[in-house]
């Protein structure tokens, strides 16, 4: 089942490469969306794909790449919208 996920990261999570991070886990996984750094410090993904694809995703950024902290990370479920555009870092 295709599934859409936003996904709000506080901690230590810019200037440690977790948007690289994120993409890479996100290609691994086969799933299309995008990654932000946000100006109060959290970083912002959505992701959209296969379930079981956004559950690793999910497990693979609340752990992180090495320098990171993550401290906390929002889900919200969001609508899928059917369409393959990759993933991006912004």
């Amino acid at each position: 089942m295709r599934v859409a996920r936003r996904f709000l990261i506080s901690g230590r999570v810019q200037g440690v490469g977790f948007r690289y991070f994120a993409e890479a886990a996100a290609a691994r996984e086969g799933l299309h969306g995008w990654v932000r750094n946000l100006p109060d410090g959290r970083v912002e993904a959505a992701a959209e794909g296969e379930a079981e694809a956004i559950e690793r995703f999910e497990r693979a950024i609340r752990h992180g790449p090495p320098g990171a902290r993550v401290d906390a990370v929002d889900v919200d479920d969001t609508v899928p919208s059917g369409q393959d555009t990759g993933f991006t870092v912004t």
